[in-house]
């Protein structure tokens, strides 16, 4: 059984901190609770999600356009009849996708609650439908359930890190773009380890089901290097994998490598010329629901007009990983 052997993340302090002093209210009761209640062993059958074809030409080198926002947003508890955000305010809850093993996104404290980037993105929606960010039930997604827990209708949102691809795009719908990142690699602070070409022959560990095993795949059958991959389930296993000499280097987004070094800091990522593959987060959310992608987009864009974007980013990330602030990406609409 894997065993983290680097528990104590110094931003925990802070990050309670800024919790005490952001915009929402959840009670840990309520967070325990919904946490708690989700068990992979018990939980609803994940279905596999359908196939289909985009409705637009889907470009890999820009994937992001999305649904326009049809109008201004509608009054909290006032969701227009016949919506989904109507169905979502009678249940009396948002039921939401999030990973609680990422430090600065998703990631669930001493104290029960579960906090980050994303997570507060998803307590804005909530807000929007019913004037209160408390209103949500949490469903803990591993990266490879994240699409079908969308498509099968588990959770109504998905936000963990989810890049968007024209391949993902023909199972579900995203929102506009509101992160973007980059594919990098983290290796020991001792390793033999500077460059893309010493992983020849190297054990590299990536996380099943994410974006960044086809694209290191991609690279070592491009570039010859021999490397093997080590697929693993969960977030925090490939540190683990590491710091047990399991495997030499991790690949994944350097959203999650930067919460790795936190944790570990006797790592340190590689400093790369060009990055593996860019990353551009999204929410996902079912085909189904077309209104409510345009209701979250409009929600998007009320918190990049308002600050609220940056006051959470600011909390979530630059007091507790470092990481310096960026405007958000321009939302990008298809006609």
């Amino acid at each position: 059984m894997r065993r983290l052997r680097v528990v104590a993340i110094s931003l925990g302090a802070a990050c309670i901190a800024a919790s005490c002093a952001s915009s929402h209210d959840t009670t840990t009761a309520r967070t325990v609770g919904a946490l708690s209640a989700v068990n992979h062993a018990t939980a609803p059958p994940v279905l596999n999600p359908p196939n289909r074809k985009p409705k637009w030409p889907c470009d890999n080198s820009d994937p992001t356009p999305s649904l326009r926002p049809v109008g201004p947003l509608p009054a909290p508890e006032q969701m227009p009849a016949g919506t989904f955000m109507q169905r979502i305010q009678q249940r009396g809850r948002l039921i939401v996708g999030v990973d609680q093993n990422t430090t600065g996104f998703g990631y669930r404290q001493a104290n029960g609650e579960i906090d980050g980037f994303d997570v507060d993105l998803l307590r804005e929606v909530a807000r929007a439908i019913f004037g209160d960010p408390a209103k949500i039930e949490f469903v803990s997604v591993t990266t490879s359930e994240r699409v079908p827990a969308v498509a099968s209708g588990q959770v109504d949102i998905v936000a963990s890190l989810l890049s968007i691809t024209c391949t993902r795009w023909q199972q579900i719908d995203f929102t506009t773009e509101y992160y973007r990142t980059e594919q990098g690699v983290l290796v020991r602070s001792n390793s033999s380890i500077h460059q893309l070409a010493d992983l020849g022959g190297k054990k590299i560990c990536a996380i099943r089901g994410s974006t960044s095993i086809a694209a290191i795949n991609k690279l070592i059958k491009g570039t010859g290097l021999k490397a093997t991959i080590d697929p693993v389930d969960l977030r925090p296993d490939c540190l683990v994998d590491l710091q047990d000499g399991a495997a030499d280097a991790i690949t994944s987004d350097n959203t999650i490598l930067d919460g790795f070094r936190v944790q570990d800091p006797q790592t340190e990522l590689l400093s790369l010329s060009e990055p593996i593959e860019a990353e551009r987060y999204g929410m996902g959310i079912s085909i189904a629901h077309p209104d409510f992608v345009r209701f979250v987009n409009a929600v998007l864009e009320e918190l990049r007009a308002n600050g609220l974007y940056e006051q959470l980013y600011t909390q979530d990330l630059t007091t507790g990983l470092g990481i310096p602030y960026v405007a958000p990406p321009p939302p990008e609409y298809r006609s």
